[in-house]
């Protein structure tokens, strides 16, 4: 088990929820892209830290306990929000700045709790960027991401 600087959503997929992992330093965005995934019907995992488990060839994202189902909303402060615990982790977006990233990404994969699990850059703030999170969560889960 591990415990990660980043923020978790979970998204429907064929009918399961699957999590996406938003890494990036402290102001990169990764709470405001979650916000606005949970707004377009994601769920939140966790904010701000993430504990990973390995179990059954997967990695599971959950949130500590101390901060489940809460989430920093900058300039209205920490609300409570309905969360998902024990989500298999099937994408992680690393968020950057709109210059790298990568036009046509090639195949790239991160390794967490000793199991690879494929990996995008994500300019957080463009508007498409929960458009891209969902594209690239499903095309992951479809083994046609990076293709």
């Amino acid at each position: 088990m591990e415990r990660v600087h980043a923020t978790c959503v979970a998204i429907e997929d064929s009918g399961a929820w699957h999590a996406a992992l938003l890494r990036g330093p402290s102001g990169s965005g990764k709470s405001d892209l979650a916000l606005r995934l949970v707004d377009a019907g994601a769920r939140l995992v966790a904010d701000d830290q993430t504990v990973l488990a390995a179990a059954e060839g997967r990695v599971l994202a959950s949130p500590p306990d101390s901060i489940a189902g809460r989430m920093e909303v900058r300039g209205v402060g920490i609300l409570e929000f309905p969360f998902l615990s024990a989500v298999p982790l099937a994408l992680v977006c690393d968020l950057c700045d709109p210059s790298d990233v990568p036009r046509l990404p090639e195949a790239d994969r991160v390794m967490l709790a000793g199991i690879e699990i494929p990996r995008l850059r994500v300019a957080a703030l463009e508007s498409s960027a929960p458009a891209k999170v969902r594209l690239g969560l499903h095309a992951a889960l479809h083994g046609i991401l990076g293709a």
